[in-house]
């Protein structure tokens, strides 16, 4: 597995950027939100996540942050990817959702080719990860993740 793109340093911070698989539109309904919003909280809270800077747009999270405890970034990303997939299929599953069976359906095909046992696949292998090196880029990031919203013409 590459390491190009990995959270590798222990106290170091990083711009990550996760995705859905397909680019699949997962987070235009307030409950798949708050299941990432909850999962990030709990991160902070139970695994030491610093967080600067996030945004959750419909199919993709940025994050710019670091890990402040026992963890390594790329195990809170790792479980949070885990524990995120299972909770949006569940809400699939059990909430209103008018593309239910053709989410279902994509999430489940989207791991037939895996070696490993899986029922459904949510977000795409591994995660993006840019390593911190200047304070100038720190703002360009920053900048980026708060702007990309308005780009998409979600908020003023």
């Amino acid at each position: 597995m590459s390491t190009k793109y990995k959270a590798l340093d222990i106290d170091q911070a990083y711009f990550i950027t996760i995705t859905t698989v397909g680019w699949v539109h997962i987070f235009t309904r307030l409950s798949q939100k708050m299941v990432i919003i909850d999962s990030l909280k709990y991160c902070q809270a139970q695994k030491g996540l610093s967080i600067f800077a996030y945004c959750l747009m419909s199919n993709h999270l940025h994050l710019f942050c670091r890990a402040d405890g026992t963890y390594t970034v790329s195990e809170i990303m790792r479980d949070f990817k885990k524990f995120t997939s299972k909770k949006i299929i569940e809400t699939i599953q059990s909430e209103p959702e008018s593309r239910k069976e053709w989410m279902l359906q994509y999430f489940q095909k989207s791991c037939e080719h895996l070696s490993r046992e899986q029922k459904f696949k949510v977000w795409q292998d591994g995660y993006h990860a840019k390593e911190v090196f200047s304070n100038k880029w720190i703002k360009e990031k920053i900048n980026y993740i708060h702007q990309n919203p308005v780009k998409q013409k979600i908020v003023a």
